[in-house]
């Protein structure tokens, strides 16, 4: 048998579907105040504006500097990578997700108790790239371990 390489590296960009997806779904929470008729409604729908503002360049966009761009696999563990920060090493959860269309990775940050999100839309990748992302989240061996 020959050894398995621990080293692995993927990059991503913004995602179209993601962009829709969510434009759509704040269509419809926008859309839905003025009809549900509730006091405060001008309230709700500046919230959903404001959270527009923060989550379109952080998460979907890829524009502001601490968007996570990349995932790397090496020899002490997992790795994100953003301009802020550059690769810093973080701890995968086990309720992260490798789906064909999705992989959700879930994420935790040494030093930090909460535990934090990312999604990677199959369009944000090639076809080959998010499949051997997929792969390699599924049988990695220790892939939940922090990082060393």
């Amino acid at each position: 048998m020959s050894s398995p390489n621990s080293r692995f590296e993927c990059r991503w960009r913004p995602s179209r579907l993601l962009l829709a997806a969510y434009l759509l779904a704040q269509l419809f929470a926008l859309g839905s105040w003025p009809v549900l008729d509730l006091p405060y409604s001008s309230l709700g729908m500046l919230l959903c504006l404001a959270h527009a503002a923060w989550v379109l360049p952080r998460h979907i966009l890829l524009t502001h500097r601490s968007s996570v761009r990349g995932l790397r696999r090496d020899e002490d563990g997992w790795h994100l990578f953003s301009d802020e920060r550059g690769w810093h090493g973080v701890q995968l959860r086990p309720d992260s997700l490798a789906l064909p269309l999705v992989v959700v990775l879930r994420y935790r940050v040494p030093g930090e108790w909460r535990v934090r999100s990312l999604c990677v839309p199959r369009d944000s990748q090639g076809a080959d790239v998010h499949r051997r992302l997929r792969v390699r989240l599924k049988f990695s061996r220790r892939r939940w371990l922090a990082p060393g």
